[in-house]
């Protein structure tokens, strides 16, 4: 039987600095979830496939579940609690997802704010078309889809103003 290796790593999450010690092979999405008690991120497929688990590192979003926590040492690393103002007033995406009705379950719904935040700073929010194609990576099972297009596409617009 092998002795399992703990590396000792620091995370900047939310600009909040966090030490913590974990196995090698652990996943940011574990280490937030599991280590740090940050649940907002959500676990779906585990795979890759579905968004959930969608974070951002140095503003760019990533999948939490395919990238290591060792990957992310000493980056910034945005999660969906980190999005809101200090006094609590949300990001434009996310009052957006509110004033659209774009969830159903909610269970994709911080992926999906995640990935619309970086879309919009990306540049493609340009049209519904685009909004989709960039979207793509974020699935919803209750099929909320015109609603989350609608809340990117006025997320957009109030960021252009």
């Amino acid at each position: 039987m092998t002795s399992k290796t703990r590396t000792p790593i620091q995370l900047q999450i939310n600009g909040h600095r966090h030490e913590l010690e974990v196995e090698p092979r652990v996943t940011l999405l574990d280490a937030l979830r599991d280590h740090l008690g940050l649940t907002g991120t959500k676990k779906g497929c585990d795979q890759g496939q579905c968004g959930a688990c969608t974070v951002h590192i140095d503003g760019q979003r990533v999948l939490a579940c395919l990238t290591l926590a060792t990957q992310a040492e000493s980056r910034d690393i945005t999660t969906i609690e980190g999005l809101a103002g200090e006094d609590g007033t949300l990001h434009a995406v996310q009052a957006a997802f509110l004033e659209q009705d774009a969830f159903q379950c909610g269970y994709c719904t911080p992926g999906q704010i995640m990935s619309a935040v970086a879309c919009i700073r990306e540049g493609h929010a340009g049209s519904d078309e685009e909004i989709r194609e960039y979207m793509a990576g974020n699935l919803c099972r209750c099929g909320a889809y015109p609603h989350i297009i609608a809340a990117v596409r006025q997320a957009a617009v109030e960021a252009a103003s």
